[in-house]
């Protein structure tokens, strides 16, 4: 079911490694001619523009972009019961995690009377993306909502594509999680005209204002994707991301039932999901073979799991040791890494390139999908190399505020006089000392 790459005895280089892993190819810029006219259609014809195509993508067409709050109230009270409790341990946990990873505004003193401080101030409003295609992902809600919140942003909006089966709201569960985590504010839109009408911003149907935001975060399609692209600048966004996927760095010591699971867990997301698996075991990499064969066709999404498998973007990579494997991981960067090898622990702390790693037999990927604390928002397609999850970090601005003294700058001042003329920028030093001549005067 699993292609194989058989590295054993081959010492590649990072390009080279980069070259020959499996990795689904997904071509943002082809997808850009497509996204333009609906962003632009959206920036010209506002709401009317996001209906038009939320129809024809959708097959439905709400009212108004705006959920009514009733609407949010009553997903919630008619949420099942496990499933509330499930999303409120979820939020729990993602809290005390994210809680943590607030900044404190740091002042240093550089000399006498001259100091700078970093100070650290959250965007002011925050569009949050919670996708509706193939699977629900009230957790994703979760993932975006809370290190948003503990950032401090004062306005928080969730879109989320409209259901035809639900009478042009986005799911119930995703309504419900939104009320869960106190935001009121929900709009029926999804994908690339999503993305532009929280960059430009409209007027409802009823008159209402949608008022325009300063990020997008949440993963979505190509064309969410290619929009994200082609808006930034007008909005920040944290991240392009592309199919899911999983790394698992396995040697004799793993468990084949346990690597074939996770395996499956992540190709249930999508055909074009992505699930790898880096050993040093032949025997390993033929019993999860075995247990593939046997648990693909018993799993509920059998043919989706099957499809992203049996796709380039998955395999099995053998390599002579764990240290190759690790070069191996590194080169994938992928956005979900568990380590399953005698002294996983100390294997784990020498990954650099990871979104999430997942250490040892008992911390699956799905525990960080739902319940771990940590965020699921994570970088894909090679982008752990330079880029990070989704974290408080991704809701703040650092800010350096220079506060000098006469002295500090008349201190100070020769050496900025002598830098301003080495770059031929000598008006930067006379407005240093101007400051001194007005005084002498």
């Amino acid at each position: 079911m699993l292609n194989r790459t058989d590295l054993r005895g081959r010492s590649l280089s990072p390009a080279e490694l980069r070259a020959t892993l499996p990795r689904a190819e997904i071509d943002v810029d082809a997808a850009l001619h497509q996204v333009r006219p609906v962003v632009d259609a959206v920036r010209e014809r506002g709401v009317e523009a996001v209906l038009d195509y939320t129809e024809r993508f959708d097959g439905v067409r709400p009212s108004r972009v705006r959920v009514p709050s009733a609407e949010l109230t009553r997903a919630l009270s008619e949420l099942d019961a496990d499933v509330r409790a499930a999303l409120e341990e979820s939020i729990d946990r993602a809290r005390k995690v994210h809680a943590d990873q607030r900044r404190a505004d740091v002042t240093t003193t550089v000399a006498e009377g001259g100091t700078v401080t970093e100070r650290w101030v959250p965007v002011a409003r925050v569009g949050l993306y919670a996708p509706g295609g193939l699977a629900v992902y009230p957790s994703t809600v979760v993932m975006n909502v809370v290190p948003a919140q503990i950032a401090g942003v004062g306005s928080l909006v969730l879109c989320s594509p409209p259901q035809a089966a639900f009478g042009g709201l986005p799911h119930p569960a995703i309504l419900a999680a939104a009320e869960l985590l106190g935001v009121d504010e929900v709009w029926a839109a999804g994908g690339a005209q999503a993305v532009a009408l929280l960059a430009y911003g409209a007027t409802d149907t009823d008159g209402a204002e949608l008022a325009p935001v300063d990020v997008v975060t949440g993963p979505g399609n190509i064309y969410l994707t290619a929009a994200k692209r082609m808006l930034r600048g007008i909005i920040g966004i944290d991240s392009e991301a592309g199919p899911t996927e999983i790394a698992i760095l396995a040697d004799d010591t793993a468990d084949a039932a346990h690597v074939a699971a996770d395996l499956i867990s992540q190709a249930e997301h999508d055909p074009l999901a992505a699930s790898v698996l880096v050993t040093t075991s032949e025997r390993l990499a033929d019993e999860v073979e075995v247990e593939l064969k046997t648990r693909v066709p018993v799993t509920k999404h059998a043919e989706r799991v099957a499809e992203a498998l049996g796709g380039k973007q998955s395999g099995i990579i053998l390599v002579s040791t764990v240290d190759e494997g690790l070069r191996v991981v590194d080169a994938y960067a992928a956005e979900h890494l568990e380590i399953q090898t005698a002294d996983a622990r100390e294997v784990a702390a020498r990954v650099r390139n990871a979104g999430a790693v997942f250490v040892g037999a008992y911390a699956p990927v799905s525990l960080g999908d739902y319940c771990a604390g940590s965020n699921h928002v994570l970088p894909t397609g090679g982008f752990a190399r330079h880029s990070s999850g989704l974290s408080v970090q991704s809701f703040l601005r650092g800010i350096h505020v220079v506060d000098y003294s006469e002295e500090a700058l008349r201190a100070v001042a020769p050496k900025v006089v002598s830098l301003a003329n080495a770059e031929d920028l000598p008006a930067h030093g006379e407005a240093v000392t101007a400051r001194f001549e007005r005084v002498a005067e």
